[in-house]
């Protein structure tokens, strides 16, 4: 039972926070970060340093990978052996390490995702390069802690000749942090250690001059620089990556392959290949008639055939842009620093591997050092004895035992000129380097007696000798290394510039200076494209290809199927990669890429375009302009409810935002009502409700910047209100105006009798308006060819042709167009875009003929 005294208060909160941290920190630092002096996170070195104890070396016979395994979790990793198991494959994966440190023999996985072999039957063993991290571990060079029951020890860290965090990368998942530190190629990581130890002082252009980026075992592309640069200088940044894809032409067929031969680092060869084939039968990729992974023991061969006529470069563009022959590499170079995790770039990095460097090589020296002056203790004694030969003979001879010949040794009596005169022994020839009596120790003592009589002869003495002189000059060099700094880094180089010539390659990833950047619109075939909006806002495109030439005579084809009341308003050719701009009547402009269009079928509405655009509510659209591109010396000219005109140049809407951008600034309660496009020349023409109008020339209105205003176009009375806006080109000399009021009545007017007048003015008439006729409801600049729509507020629709109306003059009522009931009025005029084709009508043979017929 627990008593009272037994009993501690805690808070739970503070006890929950001291156990998540210890949890933290130990996921952080015993398992998912590596170390930033060897590389290595516990279980890799612990795999190595087991294989280095039980001598599964490179030049010896491989071994089971279930007893390393059973070795590793028996004495130094405590858990699963699915996780020791899958280190050890990785490490021996050609395809996951840059320079793989286990050589395995069987099954370790492939590329495509393949799982290894079982433990039992997969042999392993060391690669050579491996050794290089364990390199002098047995010379005191780490530091040794004990294994999880106290039982063995296993080193903290490994000597690690060439620096494996940068060498091989790595990649984890700590609590609350991640390391994905990418591979590099060794002989350019040390020659950027080199230069940073020859001159501290080297900047960070000359270090990435040596090393470029990351070198990655699947080579591909690295595109751009920037985040290469980016990780490097602030140990973060996202690295694209793209495949090798090859085009090849069939000699026979002449058909042509797009073959893939390297791939992104990381990336499922067999996933790959079957997300094309996905997006192949999903027609998100078309072009592509046959799909092939010819890849063996060669090499990586990736087949994609593709349809006769097809462009390979547009094809490539969409797999690079829809698969994974394009993916990301995100950078985070964090380790383990003085058992802290840190961030560290580039030149960090190396710093901490240099010092890392230095350590092991003073502790080497030291412990170099030891040995070789208890060898030189050990060879002086044996010097000594052979001085005084003789002596030492006789008193091994006269000696009881061991022990006492031992006590002899080490009390010098051999050497007393006294004892020597009674046994009849003589003073050794150099007997003048021993001022006093030889004190011996217990070792050399011990040596002494040790020492075979064969080690007596002449040639054996002198080798004796030749070894004490070459380890005392062992020695003085060893301390030389030990005062010196610059011998410590002569050495460390001299070991880096040893490991580059033996295990150095070539680079595999290439790395390319303009990162290539794919939109959606690299992946789109530029070509005419047939541009279809209905009255009530329906818009579709079609290939113009679809409206095939007919002969003379023909009736056309229909370009949209409506409702009965709704008809094709616009229709325009542009190419598939043009711009349409929508404004609306809250004087904001939207974009839409005519390849963003539905493409549907030639008797179809289409889509609406409310549905295509992000509109507010209650948002109409007044008007939609095609543009190929914003050219410098082209204008977009606006009229607002109120008589405001505002001229802008083009360019000043070139910069789209998916919400859109303000197109003019308005005034409260007014709105946008049209929109058109002109080269800053033309004459302007406004028409009011109450039947004036004003024309007058657009270099009249000054140019202004997209948010501004404008300037008054037309002076109005109290209730009246701008209702359209024409762009009057003198060329077309056999163009008229239309004018159609509200109770059905309507004229065509010469376009000369419209003056020109200055900007701002009240205007003149353009119908007179009366109770019969009604106010104007809009104008529209036509030729005899075009038909006319009338659409009443009760649903109505008349079709009229132009060519039926007589041309009056300015100051007439017109003539009734429709019949209107008492309480119908007219609310809306539309000059059609399809034109009804009839056996009589002629089109030119070999020609598009967009003169389309209209369903009814």
């Amino acid at each position: 039972m627990l008593t009272q005294t037994n009993k501690v208060a805690v808070n739970i909160e503070d006890e929950m926070k001291r156990s998540y941290m210890d949890y933290a920190m130990s996921v952080i630092i015993g398992r998912a970060l590596p170390d930033v002096r060897d590389g290595l996170k516990p279980v890799h070195r612990r795999c190595l340093y087991a294989m280095y104890d039980m001598g599964n070396d490179y030049n010896k016979p491989y071994k089971k990978s279930a007893r390393v395994v059973g070795d590793v979790i028996g004495k130094y990793h405590p858990h699963g052996d699915t996780a020791v198991y899958d280190t050890l494959v990785r490490m021996a994966q050609d395809f996951s390490l840059r320079y793989p440190l286990v050589d395995g023999q069987g099954n370790f996985g492939s590329v495509d995702g393949d799982s290894p072999a079982a433990m039992r039957y997969t042999e392993i063993r060391m690669y050579q390069l491996a050794h290089e991290l364990l390199a002098d571990i047995d010379k005191e060079t780490v530091e040794m802690g004990p294994n999880y029951d106290d039982s063995l020890k296993e080193p903290l860290v490994l000597p690690a000749k060439f620096p494996n965090l940068l060498v091989n990368g790595s990649s984890g998942i700590a609590v609350g942090m991640a390391t994905n530190i990418p591979p590099h190629n060794l002989a350019e990581v040390i020659d950027g250690i080199v230069a940073v130890i020859h001159n501290p002082e080297l900047t960070f252009e000359e270090l990435i001059a040596l090393i470029p980026g990351p070198d990655f075992p699947t080579a591909g592309f690295i595109y751009g620089r920037e985040g290469i640069l980016s990780a490097y200088s602030t140990g973060r940044g996202i690295i694209q990556m793209r495949a090798r894809a090859i085009v090849e032409t069939h000699k026979k067929t002449e058909r042509q392959s797009i073959v893939v031969t390297e791939i992104p680092y990381q990336v499922n060869k067999a996933r790959l290949v079957e997300k094309i084939a996905e997006l192949v039968r999903e027609k998100k990729i078309e072009g592509i008639s046959d799909l092939r992974d010819e890849s063996d023991r060669e090499g990586m061969r990736v087949v994609v055939e593709l349809k006769k006529d097809e462009n390979p470069q547009i094809v490539l563009n969409h797999l690079y842009k829809q698969t994974q022959m394009q993916s990301s590499f995100g950078i985070i170079m964090l380790a383990i620093v003085n058992n802290r995790p840190k961030v560290l770039t580039l030149r960090e990095t190396i710093n901490h591997f240099i010092d890392h460097r230095r350590e092991i090589v003073t502790r080497r020296t030291i412990f170099d050092l030891k040995k070789a002056e208890a060898r030189a203790h050990i060879l002086e004694g044996l010097k000594i004895a052979l001085d005084w030969l003789d002596a030492v003979i006789e008193l091994i001879r006269g000696s009881k035992n061991p022990a006492e010949a031992k006590e002899g040794l080490m009390s010098g009596i051999f050497s007393d000129e006294e004892w020597l005169k009674k046994l009849g022994l003589s003073l050794p020839a150099n007997h003048a380097e021993y001022a006093k009596p030889v004190m011996l120790s217990e070792l050399q003592a011990q040596a002494i007696l040790e020492m075979r009589l064969h080690r007596l002869t002449g040639m054996e003495r002198d080798k004796i000798i030749d070894e004490y002189h070459e380890i005392l000059r062992y020695i003085a060099r060893l301390k030389e290394i030990l005062a010196s700094e610059t011998e410590i880094l002569k050495i460390i180089v001299g070991e880096l510039l040893e490991l580059k010539e033996k295990f150095g390659d070539k680079r595999r990833t290439e790395i390319i200076d303009q990162t290539a950047e794919i939109s959606l619109e690299d992946t789109i075939v530029e070509e005419d494209m047939v541009v279809t909006i209905s009255h009530t806002g329906y818009i579709k495109r079609n290939a113009v290809t679809m409206y095939r030439a007919q002969r003379r005579g023909g009736k056309g084809k229909t370009g949209m199927k409506t409702k009965e009341e709704d008809f094709v308003e616009q229709l325009f050719i542009a190419s598939s990669k043009d711009y349409l701009m929508f404004f609306t009547d809250a004087g904001k402009v939207y974009w839409l890429k005519v390849y963003e269009i539905p493409e549907a079928g030639r008797a179809t509405r289409g889509k609406a375009i409310v549905n295509l655009l992000n509109l507010s509510a209650n948002e109409k659209i007044t008007a939609i302009l095609p543009v190929k591109e914003f050219a410098a010396d082209k204008f977009i000219m606006m009229a607002t409810r109120h008589g405001v005109v505002k001229k802008t140049p083009l360019m000043e809407y070139s910069h789209p935002r998916l919400g859109g951008i303000i197109a003019v600034n308005l005034d409260e309660g007014d709105k946008l009502i049209s929109v058109a496009l002109t080269d800053g020349r033309q004459d302007v023409l406004l028409a009011s409700r109450n039947g004036k109008s004003i024309r007058f020339k657009e270099s009249d209105v000054r140019t202004v910047g997209r948010v501004s205003r404008g300037v008054r176009g037309m002076t109005l009375e109290d209730d009246d209100v701008v209702i359209g806006m024409e762009i009057i080109n003198e060329e077309y000399t056999d163009s008229t105006l239309f004018t159609v009021t509200e109770n059905g009545f309507g004229k065509r007017t010469e376009l000369g009798e419209y003056r020109c007048q200055s900007r701002g003015g009240k205007g003149i008439i353009t119908i007179k308006t009366t109770e019969r006729n009604g106010c104007v409801v809009d104008i529209k600049q036509v030729v005899d060819e075009n038909d006319l729509m009338l659409i009443t507020d009760q649903g109505k629709i008349l079709r009229v042709p132009v060519e039926g109306f007589s041309i009056i003059g300015r100051n007439t009522q017109g003539v009734r167009l429709m019949v209107t009931e008492d309480d119908e009025r007219v609310v809306a005029v539309a000059r059609l875009a399809e034109k009804e084709e009839d056996d009589a009508d002629e089109s030119t043979d070999g020609g598009l003929d967009t003169e389309v017929e209209e369903q009814e």
